[in-house]
């Protein structure tokens, strides 16, 4: 005899489709897919879910729901950081996660959660509302733990290549090939280290942040 299969609900939905996400990837989810990953009719989904729009917004729910919270006696600088390091961790063991939130149009009240907390912890540094609304969108998409990239990767040098196309390229490209080089030559496992690259952005806009607060920075212009 076969055990009885668990009651379905929406958390056993939206788990079992993250899990499903991590394994083929997001574009490759569909509610027919996912009912048959649960032993379900398609039609049984809906009664937890209206739609896949809903269910990948439920899906992003839970992953930010758990983004652990900073120690509260931490700096508020400290606290973004650590927020955010909880995101990336996120993206890091679901590389599906960045598309699924820049696919998002309205926000949900897990991530407003999350975004307000950031907000909060600029505002406990001393930045005006002012100043915290224009910090916000510098950060952007890094307060969930990713970046845009100016470009995925740089003309360098391949030892397998024409050297005399090589040449040229550096040629015409001299800065860009001259820290696709510096780059590859310090980071032997590839041309760019990403964490690095990121966390370096994240203190510089920590620190511009702070510079600016105590300078009584205005939209409107600075204040005397």
């Amino acid at each position: 005899m076969t055990a009885a299969r668990a009651p379905l609900d929406r958390a056993h939905v939206l788990t079992s489709a993250i899990a499903a996400a991590d394994e083929s990837g997001l574009d490759a989810l569909s509610m027919r897919a996912l009912a048959a990953r649960l032993g379900v009719v398609p039609m049984a989904l809906y009664k937890h879910v209206a739609d896949k729009d809903d269910l990948i917004g439920g899906m992003i729910d839970t992953l930010v729901a758990a983004y652990p919270a900073p120690p509260a006696e931490s700096t508020w600088d400290d606290r973004v950081r650590s927020r955010v390091a909880g995101a990336r961790a996120a993206v890091r063991a679901h590389p599906w996660l960045p598309s699924a939130i820049e696919s998002r149009t309205t926000p949900t009240l897990s991530v407003l959660a999350h975004m307000d907390a950031v907000a909060g912890d600029l505002r406990s540094g001393g930045l005006s509302v002012d100043l915290t609304h224009y910090a916000m969108h510098a950060l952007g998409s890094r307060i969930w733990g990713f970046s845009p990239e100016a470009f995925s990767g740089a003309p360098a040098a391949d030892a397998g290549a024409d050297p005399a196309a090589q040449a040229a390229l550096a040629q015409r490209f001299p800065n860009v090939v001259a820290i696709a080089l510096d780059a590859a030559t310090r980071n032997p496992t590839g041309a760019c280290a990403p964490d690095a690259e990121f966390d370096f952005t994240l203190d510089l806009l920590l620190g511009g942040f702070a510079r600016l607060a105590t300078a009584d920075w205005s939209s409107t212009g600075a204040t005397d």
